[in-house]
């Protein structure tokens, strides 16, 4: 019944804000424009609104979910038209506040004391209304300037209203075969997943505390500290960040600040968080991300907001780092190859077919600067690929693919003649060089030392063990071999002496 309701609602609020007029104007819904004249909002609309304007305004009005959607499309300005862009953009930090008095009456709440018992003060006036919570500046008693974010009164039940919507949509969709393959009820549930970790602050203050230790006196990025003893499910204190916004370029100029060393050092955050640390920031709109003042020839990036963060499986990691490897240099060969081997597409596709297609929407992009080249037209393309290869999107890595894609906005609008593939490829050489080499190898085993020591002693018990089951099922499961051969315990000796032997050189030379 609500999902009905909702459904209406939707509808409705489309409606409102003129968003039919966008509807109507595609080609499948042109030839029914006549129902424009039977909205009754187009009859007493006090004043005709742009069309980006209508879309952030049916946004905001919708709710969180669809704000955040909003969020994403807002980070690729070279996909939406400027009017759009502008708009979508005060979607990041400008979204309608709720009250001081509801702000101030939660936080005494979460943290059970009054407000003039934690603060030595607290500014009503939000600094930035988000989707899922607004951010308020404070000072503590020890007069350290803090920010105080405050999730929104009554979102778990906003937001799951609307999850409840999209399951509802995605069971219509898979009634169709093509958008069956794309799995919806699959990346809902990891949609889901994600927007429960961003609505508990205490989870996301973990996440922060987990980035500051692995970025710790990094030059590249600077994480925020968490104020533990002020921080709930509900309402989360830490440092406050003086710094410039990304999408203020102006004032990052001004500051004398190096936008293409901006841009790469950019790159190189993105890289070190995924393939360093298996542990990457998966919300980097601009709203997110400042720029310090200091070191301004080597400027350093400092993030807030890790509601949203991803891993990958080892798997998942080695199979995107050899195929970005295998893209960059070129062997499209490769690149199909690991798409069927990780299980993309079915064996029985021919891999000379599938690595032709490849190479048709690849090549154009390469030898050129990033402003000359269209990654929307190129992410069409590969679309048409996949439904003509029937290409299973994998869930697990939206995340991943949404991060990129803002990376690739934000470079865009820092640098536009970086060269992306050149200043990841380095990056991406070191990594695998290090996975797959000599050093890989004893890195595994030292890290693996520890294990086997503690398991060492219970060896000769669990061959005993295997070599009673086989012999009382030797007569069904080996043929018989003649007692000369018949020697396992030798064996057996022999291999676990060489290996103690190994073992312990290998730890007088390495540990």
């Amino acid at each position: 019944m609500f999902v009905s309701i909702r459904f209406f609602h939707i509808q409705y609020i489309l409606a409102k804000h003129g968003i039919d007029r966008v509807i109507f104007s595609t080609p499948w819904f042109s030839p029914f424009r006549f129902l424009l004249y039977l909205n009754p909002w187009n009859w007493f609309r006090p004043k005709k609104e742009n069309y980006g304007e209508s879309i952030r305004l049916a946004l905001e009005e919708l709710g969180p979910i669809f704000v955040k959607f909003g969020q994403v499309l807002s980070t690729r300005l070279d996909l939406l038209p400027p009017d759009i862009a502008r708009e979508l953009t005060k979607l990041q930090d400008n979204v309608p506040p709720f009250s001081s008095t509801i702000a101030r009456s939660l936080v005494e709440e979460a943290l059970g004391q009054p407000i003039s018992q934690l603060f030595s003060s607290f500014d009503d006036i939000p600094l930035a209304a988000a989707s899922i919570a607004q951010v308020h500046t404070a000072t503590l008693l020890d007069n350290q300037s803090v920010v105080v974010k405050i999730l929104r009164p009554q979102i778990q039940k906003k937001i799951q209203q609307d999850i409840t919507l999209l399951y509802a949509l995605a069971r219509i969709a898979e009634y169709n075969p093509h958008l069956r393959r794309l799995k919806p009820k699959a990346i809902i549930q990891e949609f889901e997943m994600n927007l429960n970790d961003e609505i508990d602050l205490q989870r996301e203050a973990g996440n922060a505390s987990q980035f500051r230790r692995n970025f710790e006196n990094s030059p590249l990025l600077y994480i925020p500290q968490i104020i533990w003893k002020y921080t709930t499910q509900n309402v989360m204190v830490m440092e406050r960040l003086d710094g410039i916004p990304i999408a203020d370029t102006a004032a990052l100029l001004a500051h004398h600040i190096s936008l293409p060393k901006l841009a790469s050092n950019g790159v190189s955050v993105f890289f070190t968080q995924v393939f360093r640390d298996n542990f990457f920031h998966a919300d980097m709109h601009p709203g997110n991300i400042f720029v310090s003042k200091e070191n301004t020839d080597e400027p350093q990036y400092m993030c807030v907001d890790f509601g949203i963060i991803g891993t990958l499986t080892d798997h998942d990691k080695r199979y995107i780092a050899e195929n970005l490897f295998a893209f960059f240099n070129r062997d499209y060969r490769r690149v199909a190859e690991l798409h069927r081997e990780s299980g993309w597409i079915n064996a029985n596709i021919r891999i000379e077919r599938f690595e032709s297609a490849i190479r048709a929407v690849s090549e154009p992009i390469f030898e050129k600067p990033l402003k000359d080249i269209s990654f929307a037209q190129v992410l069409f393309n590969l679309i048409k690929t996949a439904q003509q290869f029937h290409i299973n999107i994998q869930p697990q890595l939206i995340l991943l693919q949404k991060t990129l894609l803002a990376v690739e906005g934000l470079a865009r609008q820092l640098d536009p003649n970086l060269d992306l593939w050149n200043t990841a490829k380095p990056f991406l050489e070191t990594w695998i060089k290090e996975q797959m080499g000599l050093k890989a190898f004893l890195n595994n085993s030292q890290k693996n030392w520890p294990f086997l020591v503690e398991h060492l002693p219970e060896l000769p018990r669990l061959l005993h063990k295997f070599l009673v089951t086989a012999n009382e099922h030797r007569a069904t499961i080996i043929k018989p071999i003649a007692p000369s051969q018949q020697r396992p315990w030798l064996i057996i000796t022999i291999t676990f002496l060489t290996g103690i032997l190994l073992g312990g050189l290998y730890s007088y030379v390495f540990i």
